[in-house]
């Protein structure tokens, strides 16, 4: 099997008098798939490759690919990686970063997202049970 090539993440930066926040689109990944590295004005994301065989299911076609994906970005200012905040929901990826302090060392920060409820929503239908009427 041959290794595929990463993509770049296209991104949205935003700022405020305090902080920036990057929005970037990571679907189809889990939390844990999701690792981000923060060092004084760089900012890189990274998601791992979800694999063609998930779930023990054999691949028939494939036209579009999940991860992987690699984005390295620098801000216009430091920001202070170990206040970062990240959220994933509906296969987007936002990290929210205060502003350092002008004499603030920069520490390098990396971290892998956890899932913290679950990531689909509840099913709704037939479930493998016989239907009853009510």
């Amino acid at each position: 099997m041959f290794k595929r090539q990463v993509k770049r993440l296209p991104v949205r930066i935003y700022q405020s008098e305090n902080q920036f926040a990057v929005a970037a689109p990571v679907a189809g990944l889990e939390p844990g798939d999701i690792t981000v590295t923060i060092h004084g004005r760089r900012v890189t994301i990274q998601g791992k490759e979800r694999g063609p065989h998930q779930h023990g299911l054999d691949l028939l076609k494939a036209e579009w690919t999940v991860g992987p994906y690699r984005r390295r970005i620098l801000l216009p200012e430091n920001v202070d990686g170990t206040l970062a905040n990240a959220t994933y929901g509906n296969g987007v990826l936002v990290l929210t970063m205060p502003k350092a302090k002008p004499a603030a060392k920069p520490v390098r920060t990396e971290f892998t997202l956890q899932a913290v409820g679950p990531a689909r929503g509840k099913r709704v239908g037939h479930v493998g049970h016989d239907i009853r009427a009510a």
